[in-house]
């Protein structure tokens, strides 16, 4: 039987899995040796993360926020791999990963991006978790720089990259894993696949046989995944997490992890998924919801129960009520967005900036900013 000590070696093509889609346990030695909150949280988190999602895709139609990219469906392998972590470790993150800010206490400040504010970002750096990053796999060099650093300090920490299958089409990513494998540092690369690069089908994103097979040209481990199995992705995190620490062992500290799942909804609300995939597929996706097998799972373990998951529901909804009240009632400074265009204002700006401060004056903020 397998053991969490061998999980990464089985090699990038068998995937790695705890709980099959009814939430059935069908690797009993990889249950994780957690305490029953803790469970209990991780469903909390899932669920957080569930209902975040639709509060967020409801506030952008209605006009509250600008665009916004989903993370339903792929709740398993962004809340599992994270508690997995230590609080010290560094995460970065593309931008669909908000699973990341759940699992670190979600920071309201974190709502402030999404309604176009500046501000904001230093309440996730308090939690080691660097702002979103939209340039599709500009993050992960640095990823492999924070853990370089890591390891010259001889710190006990490591770092984590969040990227989609689209990202390995990117020089970045193959900039940085190259780096990652040739300095053997104490970084995690996790490739969430939701099968879908915008519009763009895996099967024709690449032709390896899966992404986690990638990881060979760099020459350290790469691990295939259920990504929408949580304690598949905790159990795999914590086994990378564990090696990349351990610098007397002969492994190669770096691991490439694909977690295999799907983005249920559109790339980002400015998207129409109907115009590049059937809605069969997403339905038979749905059958292996992280959040119903890990329910399944707590219930049938006796860890869970009605009352408890009516408790869990009533905590969100008041956290996120707070949280968007908190953000909508945030006053941004109009100034701030002739400020960092340049690190020098050029002429041509420092004129709009002070016309713009001359009408300011002349009609009064309330009146001129509305119009």
């Amino acid at each position: 039987m397998d053991t969490v000590s061998d999980v990464l070696s089985r090699g990038p093509d068998e995937r790695v899995q705890v709980l099959d889609s009814d939430g059935t346990v069908v690797a009993p030695d990889l249950v994780p040796d957690l305490d029953d909150e803790t469970f209990v949280s991780m469903f909390r988190d899932l669920r957080f993360c569930r209902r975040f999602d639709e509060r967020m895709i409801s506030l952008q139609r209605q006009g509250r926020i600008g665009t916004y990219a989903s993370l339903a469906g792929q709740e398993g392998s962004q809340i599992g791999s994270m508690y997995a972590l230590s609080e010290e470790d560094v995460v970065s993150y593309q931008y669909r990963e908000h699973g990341a800010v759940v699992a670190r206490d979600f920071p309201w400040e974190y709502l402030l991006y999404w309604a176009g504010h500046e501000e904001g970002h230093e309440a996730l750096a308090d939690r080691n978790v660097f702002p979103l990053n939209i340039s599709i796999a500009d993050h992960l060099p640095h990823v492999t720089g924070m853990a370089m650093a890591m390891k010259f300090r001889d710190e006990p920490r490591v770092a984590v990259g969040h990227f989609g299958d689209g990202a390995t089409s990117e020089g970045d990513f193959h900039e940085a894993l190259n780096f990652a494998g040739v300095f053997d540092v104490p970084a995690l690369f996790v490739c969430n696949n939701n099968q879908w690069a915008i519009s763009t089908p895996r099967d024709e994103q690449t032709a390896s046989r899966t992404f986690a097979q990638k990881a060979d040209a760099y020459g350290f481990e790469g691990v295939l995944v259920d990504g929408m199995d949580p304690l598949a992705m905790y159990v795999v995190t914590s086994a990378a997490r564990e090696k990349a620490l351990d610098a007397s062992s002969e492994t190669p500290r770096p691991t490439l992890v694909e977690a295999v799942q799907y983005r249920y909804g559109a790339h980002t609300t400015a998207d129409d998924p109907s115009v590049y995939r059937d809605e069969a597929e997403v339905e038979e996706w749905r059958q292996k919801d992280p959040l119903d097998r890990f329910e399944a799972f707590l219930r049938e373990s006796e860890r869970l129960d009605d009352g408890r998951v009516d408790e869990i529901d009533d905590e969100i909804d008041e956290i996120l009520a707070t949280a968007i009240d908190r953000m909508e009632s945030f006053e941004a400074d109009p100034d701030s967005m002739f400020e960092y265009v340049y690190e020098n204002q050029t002429s041509e700006i420092r004129a709009e900036h002070e016309e713009f401060q001359r009408l300011r004056e002349r009609y009064g903020d309330e009146s001129f900013l509305r119009e």
